[in-house]
Order: structure tokens, then C-alpha cells, then sequence
């Protein structure tokens, strides 16, 4: 492992140099991986083993809209695409990326075909780090680990696609054959990632729950919509709030920000930006962090966990998810989002040359 200061700490980091794709192919050699779900992580997660050589099929519940996806994307049906039950029988590592209500639902299923020797895949820590409420705990004779990429399956496969890679976490919850370590890592090389550094699963699912609901979606929608409320309600245009707002942010900014850093940003900007954002860091730091505290202590004592399992198994969930979804979709920011996003250069219809003399 490659010691890396970050930030004036010093951790261990598994690269590409030191666990080459050459090494991660001799590991994975003899296995059968099994991708047990083709939502968000699946289609990227398998596509990207497939391509780095791997032997790996699909295992998904036939006649679903999944299914025939994975046939879209080159699955075999019989071949390389099997039902559920088949796949993990077939498999020697499970690779469990349904969502977490899922999970729960199929684990019996999954049990009954963790004999002895086998690897239970994850990349997510929820099922086992919240056990107690989730019923998933792995028998004694099988690996159990995670692999975490930190975005999306659609990056995941986006950024494989270019050559670049994505960032994953990884942890070992239970090594039964003394070859964990060397499965995980080959599996996190196999599947696109730039580095793996390691944690703990209920590390992995505290941050990743504080994250979904911080920074990376809840805390953000709610500092755009603020922005964007306040300026709506002093007479500016549904096009200069949002393009104030989202569009200069997650267009010009944040891709400088992801390459050079906010240190960067603020050397980089005009003196009255400059002065502006050194002066307003700290309120909105004092106004948020508490709330911060506050998720953070909800995340650890299970209570988000437990209100994502009593919505999930809801009958009727999905129905009172989309009109959430749909409040969402329709609120004038995203309307606004969508027309400002139709004019950005790339989506303008071609220009004729002969509009051009």
C-alpha cells in the first residue's frame, strides 16, 4: 500500500501501480463474479469486470424492464444472463447491488447459496453494518467485503470509458478463506477504480448516508433553492437566478474546483469575489454546522437507516416517492434548469454555413 499525506495526515492507499489489472485478472482467474442487481451500480459495475476480462454474468428477475436492459447492454440471456437464483449458484463471488430494501427482501434467497468458500460483494455497508434491523448476517465460511466507488454506476462506466477511474473506498467485514484481502482489492482494480483506500462498513454507510444527505444532494438542493428564492423574490429573472445560482456553479466552478481545489478558487477569482467569499464562509460554516451534528448523530444512531427501511417496505413507496420526485421536477428552479441547460452550445441545433456569410 502507498502512504499518502492528505491534508498533513498520512493514510494507506491501494493504487493501480502496486495492484496492477494484470494481477487483479490473476486473482479473479477461476471465479464466477455474479452481479446481483442491474439498477445504479450494476450496469457499471459488470460492464467494466467484462471489459477488464473478467468472468462475470448477471443475475436479474426475468420479464422486468432490468432485464431486458442488460440484454440491451450485450448480457446473454442463458449465456452470461441469468435468473437470480441460477447466477448465485453459479457464482463464487456475489456481488449484492440491489438497493438496500431490496437486499433485505432477497436475502433469504442469497443465503441459501453462501456455501462455504464463497464472497459476498458489497458496495454499500447498510445490510450488514445495520443488521440488527435488516436481518442480513453473512454464515461463518464465506469473505464478505465491500467495494464503495464514490459516485454513481454512470460515472463509474463514463470515466472507465475515457481511461480514467473513480475513487472507491474498501473494507474486509469477515475474512473466512484467507484470501479477502487480495479478492476485494482485485475486484475494486477490476471494476474502474483511480485508488482504494480502506475503512470499516459502518464507516462507510455513516459517511455515505451524511454525504447523500449533506453535501452531495439534500444540503445542496436546499442552499440552490434558498439562492434561488431569495433572488426570485427581489425581481430577478428565472434565468439570472438560476444561471446565478446552478448553472455557473456546476458549469464553470465546481469542475475547477474537482481540478485545482477551493484554495485555487479563491487565489483564482476577481478581488471583489474574493473578499465576498472570505467574509461569507464563516456565517453560512456557523449556520450549517450544526445542522451537520445533528444529521451526523442521526445517521449514527440508526435513526435514518430505520426511517429509509419504514418507507422502503411501504406499499405504497414508489407512489408517494414520485410525487415527491415530481415537486421537485416542477418547482420553477428545475423548469428554469431545464430551458437554461437546452441553450447551453452543445445542445443549440448545428449552425448552417450558409447562416454563417
Amino acid at each position: 500500500m502507498a502512504l499518502i499525506n492528505f491534508g498533513g495526515v498520512e493514510e494507506n492507499v491501494v493504487t493501480r501501480d502496486e495492484f496492477p489489472l494484470s494481477k487483479a485478472q490473476e486473482v479473479l482467474g477461476g471465479e464466477t463474479v455474479a452481479i446481483i442487481g442491474y439498477g445504479v451500480q450494476g450496469p457499471g459495475q459488470s460492464l467494466n469486470l467484462k471489459d477488464n476480462g473478467i468472468n462475470v454474468i448477471v443475475g436479474q428477475r426475468q420479464e422486468s424492464k432490468t432485464w431486458d436492459k442488460a440484454v440491451n447492454d450485450g448480457w446473454e440471456p442463458g449465456v452470461s444472463l441469468f435468473p437470480i437464483e441460477e447466477a448465485l449458484e453459479r457464482a463464487t463471488i456475489i456481488c449484492y447491488l440491489l438497493s438496500d430494501a431490496a437486499q433485505i427482501q432477497l436475502w433469504p434467497t442469497v443465503e441459501k447459496h453462501l456455501t462455504e468458500g464463497k464472497m459476498l460483494y458489497f458496495s454499500h455497508g447498510f445490510g450488514v453494518a445495520y443488521s440488527d434491523k435488516t436481518g442480513i448476517v453473512p454464515p461463518a465460511g464465506v469473505d464478505v467485503a465491500l467495494v464503495a466507488p464514490k459516485g454513481s454506476g454512470t460515472s463509474l462506466r463514463r470515466l472507465f470509458v475515457e481511461g480514467k477511474g473513480l475513487n472507491s473506498s474498501f473494507a474486509i467485514h469477515q475474512d473466512a478463506t484467507g484470501k479477502a484481502r487480495d479478492r476485494i482489492l482485485a475486484l475494486g482494480i477490476a471494476v474502474g477504480s483511480g485508488y482504494l483506500f480502506e475503512t470499516t462498513f459502518i464507516k462507510e454507510v455513516t459517511s455515505d448516508l451524511t454525504g447523500e444527505r449533506g453535501t452531495l444532494m439534500g444540503a445542496i438542493q436546499g442552499l440552490f433553492q434558498a439562492q434561488y428564492e431569495v433572488l426570485r423574490a427581489n425581481g430577478h429573472s428565472p434565468s439570472e437566478a438560476f444561471n446565478e445560482t446552478v448553472e455557473e456553479a456546476t458549469q464553470s466552478l465546481y469542475p475547477l474546483i474537482a481540478e485545482n481545489g477551493m484554495d485555487w478558487m479563491y487565489a483564482n477569482c476577481s478581488t471583489t469575489a474574493q473578499r465576498g467569499a472570505l467574509d461569507w464562509k464563516d456565517p453560512f460554516y456557523e449556520a450549517t454546522k450544526p445542522v451537520f451534528e445533528k444529521l451526523y448523530a442521526s445517521v449514527k444512531a440508526g435513526v435514518e437507516a430505520q426511517k429509509s427501511i419504514d418507507s422502503n417496505s411501504q406499499a405504497d413507496y414508489r407512489e408517494k416517492l414520485q410525487e415527491e420526485l415530481d415537486e421537485l421536477h416542477n418547482s420553477e428552479m428545475w423548469r428554469a434548469g431545464k430551458a437554461v441547460r437546452s441553450l447551453r452550445p452543445e445542445n443549440a441545433p448545428a449552425v448552417k454555413q450558409e447562416e454563417l456569410a
